[in-house]
């Protein structure tokens, strides 16, 4: 399996609203719930006024389209990485998953996962 590292750096963001996040960005995750509103983002990207962020998280992507009959795809890999003591945040998405780690532990990450045979690009 090949993950794909991307090059930007990332945040995580709590915000009260929608309205000031800028839809024609490269990378805008959110998630809406009755507790909630997150935002991830490009770092460069957060908008003014967050309630709450923690900037520092690198990302990289599954390639390619993934079948929603496949199963445990992301938990081999998040099992690697806490089996390693690296801590994720997991973003999905109609096609693949985007596991983000700290930015400290994004190299330790990309070689546990080459070492257990993912081929990193």
């Amino acid at each position: 399996m090949e993950l794909k590292k991307i090059k930007w750096d990332f945040s995580v963001c709590r915000l009260s609203d929608t309205s000031t996040i800028d839809l024609t960005k490269e990378f805008c995750f959110i998630g809406k719930t009755d507790e909630e509103i997150s935002l991830v983002c490009i770092t460069s990207d957060v908008p003014e006024h967050v309630l709450k962020r923690e900037d520092g998280w690198k990302a990289f992507r599954i390639q390619g389209v993934l079948d929603f009959s496949l199963v445990g795809i992301l938990s081999r890999i998040t099992t690697l990485l806490a089996d390693n003591h690296i801590g994720i945040f997991a973003v999905s998405t109609f096609n693949t998953d985007y596991i983000l780690t700290k930015t400290v532990d994004f190299e330790k990450a990309l070689n546990v996962l080459k070492t257990a045979g993912y081929r990193i690009v």
